[in-house]
Formats: structure tokens, sequence, C-alpha cells
């Protein structure tokens, strides 16, 4: 008999996590199930790519890019429609009030993780009862799986360095226990997340985020990349535009370059909440014609392919899939030595770290761009890298 499955997601927007999502959702051994899919504010641009056999259970779907300005609108209105319901924001005023205030005390405020609780608990649960049950993100996916789904076995995963990203236990209201196991996607996710939860270390494992290495090397030689007529190197980064991906100070790091006579271009292939700050930094350092914000891109493996470095600077991570992605294609990757970044780059044999500082990220992508060799060479490590790949059944045990 074929299992019934529900994966939830908060959103379906083209980001590393809903990649890997996606990438999972079409393995053989899910294939095998009945498998269905529910999106809990509804919209995301990668629906498009979600595999024929997951039923999507949303009724009303949003295809919109999620940090477009429509995207961020209709998420805005459905997140205050959700909360709304059935009097989950009334009720989630206490806890609300709460976590704000331990929030503006240790000035690091996240409105929209208080959020998450009373969309959760206005959002219907589902009628269907469930063999697995899996939270694939953390926040509401995890709230209202752990709360209003029906299944004989649920499991979450955890993306993030939990504490640097902003979760509490207060927020979490011990969700965490009622899970049979839950998944971080590196060793050092892992040690963060049992840094704030160590009684659950018997339930918490490790499952890597899986990588389809035929589709981006398929894809990287579909569609034209780069149309500037730009004849020079150009270096590339892959994210949202939001604080913890730190594009500012690469935005400075690229003044330090101009002002030494590097010649390159820097492009950031994505969007998100910070892109008028950023905008405005990049014209008042006269650097719009050597930093520039182009948006996110469908397929940008083509932009991978013909960029001499991939540059992923940020203040924390979990295991990005953007740098799994650019070693995947053989370039040579720097990356700030923070959380998951060291997980995943070897200084000096598959990419470069460098300390997170405007200065430190020049020298780097100085020396890089100097030296033909050193890219080939760590392009070539990387490229050889075998990324793990994990046994999905893992989940049903």
């Amino acid at each position: 008999m074929r299992k019934k499955l529900l994966f939830v997601i908060n959103t379906l927007g083209c980001g590393g996590t809903e990649k890997a999502l996606l990438n999972l959702l079409s393995s053989p051994e899910i294939a095998a199930c009945d498998c269905s899919l529910y999106v809990l504010l509804g919209q995301g641009e990668l629906v498009s790519r979600l595999p024929a056999h997951v039923k999507l259970l949303n009724r009303d779907y949003c295809a919109a890019d999620v940090l477009s300005a429509r995207g961020r609108r209709t998420a805005a209105s459905r997140a205050i429609r959700l909360g709304m319901h059935r009097g989950a924001l009334l009720r989630s005023l206490p806890y609300i009030a709460g976590n704000g205030m331990r929030m503006l005390r240790s000035g690091r405020w996240k409105a929209e993780k208080l959020l998450w609780r009373a969309v959760a608990e206005g959002t219907a649960p589902p009628e269907e009862e469930y063999d697995l049950a899996v939270a694939y993100l953390e926040g509401g996916a995890t709230y209202f799986v752990s709360r209003a789904v029906r299944a004989r076995r649920k499991v979450a995963f955890v993306h993030v360095d939990y504490r640097r990203a902003g979760y509490t236990r207060e927020l979490d209201r011990g969700c965490y226990a009622r899970f049979d196991r839950v998944f971080c996607v590196s060793d050092e996710v892992r040690s963060a997340f049992l840094q704030v939860y160590p009684e659950l270390e018997e339930k918490v494992g490790v499952f890597h985020n899986l990588i389809d290495r035929p589709r981006i090397l398929a894809m990287a030689e579909m569609g034209p990349g780069f149309t500037d007529g730009y004849d020079g190197p150009r270096i590339l980064t892959v994210g949202r535009l939001v604080e913890q991906k730190a594009i500012g100070l690469s935005v400075e790091a690229m003044r330090i370059l101009r002002e030494r006579g590097v010649r390159a271009r820097w492009y950031v292939l994505g969007e998100g909440e910070e892109r008028a700050a950023l905008e405005k930094q990049i014209a008042a350092a006269g650097l719009s014609s050597d930093f520039l914000l182009p948006g996110v891109e469908e397929n940008p493996y083509p932009f991978f392919r013909q960029a001499a470095l991939y540059v992923h600077c940020s203040r924390f991570e979990g295991c990005s899939i953007a740098v799994q992605e650019a070693q995947t294609l053989g370039k040579c990757v720097i990356v700030s030595d923070c959380s998951g970044n060291r997980g995943q780059v070897t200084d000096g044999v598959d990419g470069l770290l460098c300390a997170l500082t405007p200065a430190a990220i020049a020298d780097a992508v100085e020396r890089a761009l100097a030296d033909a060799a050193l890219r080939r060479r760590l392009g070539q490590a990387a490229a050889a890298k075998q990324f793990a790949s994990e046994d999905i059944g893992l989940i049903f045990q």
C-alpha cells in the first residue's frame, strides 16, 4: 500500500531551501508514495517546477515572485487574513507581546517570526491523516505541522543556524518535542540547534540538501546568461537582498577594488527588502556601472558558468545551495568564514574563506582575479567534490 505523505513549507519562492525541497520531492522514493504539498502562504514562483506526482493542496495559489513587490503584498495580505481567521491573532496577542519584548531587549527584532504562530493557528487543518508529515522549514510550517496535522509520524527540517536566525524556545512553545525526528542540513546546524534544545539530542539527525547535478550542468548550457556586453571578469553572488546576506559589505568591497584599480563587474541575482537601501549605497559609492542588481533569474546557471568568481559573504548560513551550485559548475568560490560556509569550503583547497569585512572580501577577490591558475585549481577541486547522497528512507524511519 502506498504511503501517504504531506510536505509543508512557508512559501515556494526561488530560494535554496525551496530548491532542495523540489529535489527531494523529485526522488524515486517520494514518487513511489501518494505525496501532497501544502504551501502555508499559498505563493511562490517555483510552483512551475513541482513534480507531476505531487498534489498541491492549495486552492488559491499565487505564482508571483515571493520577493517582488506583488509577492510581498500578497504575502502580507494572506498572513493578515490567516492570522485573523478563527481569532488566531487575538489569541496570539500575549505570545506576540511577550516575545516582541524579548526581541526588543535583545536588539533582534524579527516581526515575521512573531506572526508565524498566528498564521499557523489560523490555517485550517487538513482533513486527511497521513503516514508521514514533513515540516520542511522553520517557523510557520513547523508550527502548523506540530499542531494541526494528523500523522502517524512527523518530521521537521532545520536549514539555518537556529539562534543566529532569531528563533528561541519561547517562540517555538515546545513544538519540536512533538516531532518524531528533526533533521538538520549540516553538522554545524545540528550543533547550533542542540544548543537551544539539548534534551532532543536523540531525535536530531543530519540530512544534507539534495543537489541535482545533471540538471544543473544541463541548464548551465541553456539561455544566454549575461547580455550586457561587458568583456572583463565578472563576479557573481546569488541570494536574497536581506540583512543575513550582508550584500552591503560586498558593495563596499567593490568600492575598495575600484580604488585599487581592479577591473571587474559584480552582479547579485536576487530580490529582497534591502533593494532600495542597496541601490542608494551603490549610487552613493559611484558604482552604478560596477555593482549590479539584475533581480531573480529563473535559470541562474548560465550566469554561474560565465562568471570568473562566485562570492558568498553572508553573516550566517545553514548549508548554502547557491554555494553547492557554484561548486558543481567548477567555480572558484569565496565565502565568509561563518557558520555553514566553513563546512562547505576548505580554505585554499576548494575555495577561499575570508573574514566578513569589506577589506578582507576585497583582498580575497583581488587575489583570485589576479591568479588564473589558482582559480582553475580551486574550481576543479570544487567540481570534483562529492556531495552527500542521503538515504531518503531515513525520513520514514
